[in-house]
């Protein structure tokens, strides 16, 4: 790759990372160690073909999606179900950092218990505020499909956190 490409490439790859990273963590439901390595996998194959990625349209929604299937195709592998243990640490006293820990936890456990094309839907309708015929795109779903998901993953969502999520919102 020429030096050029290269500087634009680690200049994307820098920007776009944290947002990568977040994503990965929710559609890992939490998972970090996981998300980094999506993350990682994703990076790897956008550097691989640069080139082509940097001249679309879009190459942050194109990394989005790379990052989609690189999840999705990770959990079809039977190891993806594999965990090391599956105790939580220890909970942050109620200090600046910890004072939304259980709203996170409660919202990652839930999204854990999802299959996981349901949260993937879940997770680029409502968090990276995607159209149903992008997420349907990504997913190399029909829109149709992609609607579907969402309004199964919301009802088990609301059955997980219960209906008024308001004893998990700040005061």
């Amino acid at each position: 790759m020429r030096q050029g490409r290269a500087d634009e490439y680690a200049e994307f790859a820098a920007v776009r990372a944290g947002h990568l990273y977040r994503s990965a963590c929710l559609l890992t439901a939490g998972d970090t160690h996981l998300a980094e390595d999506l993350v990682q996998e994703t990076l790897g194959r956008l550097y691989v073909s640069w080139r082509r990625v940097s001249r679309v349209e879009n190459p942050a929604g194109y990394a989005q999606t790379v990052l989609l299937r690189t999840f999705l195709a990770h959990q079809r592998r039977r190891s993806s179900t594999e965990r090391a243990t599956d105790a939580l640490p220890d909970l942050p006293d109620d200090g600046p950092d910890g004072r939304d820990m259980p709203l996170r936890l409660t919202l990652l456990e839930a999204l854990a218990r999802l299959p996981a094309k349901d949260r993937a839907v879940v997770v680029l309708r409502y968090w990276e505020d995607r159209s149903v015929e992008e997420t349907a795109q990504a997913m190399n779903a029909s829109s149709a499909a992609v609607r579907t998901r969402c309004v199964r993953a919301l009802g088990r969502l609301r059955e997980l956190l219960g209906e008024d999520l308001g004893e998990y919102a700040r005061p």
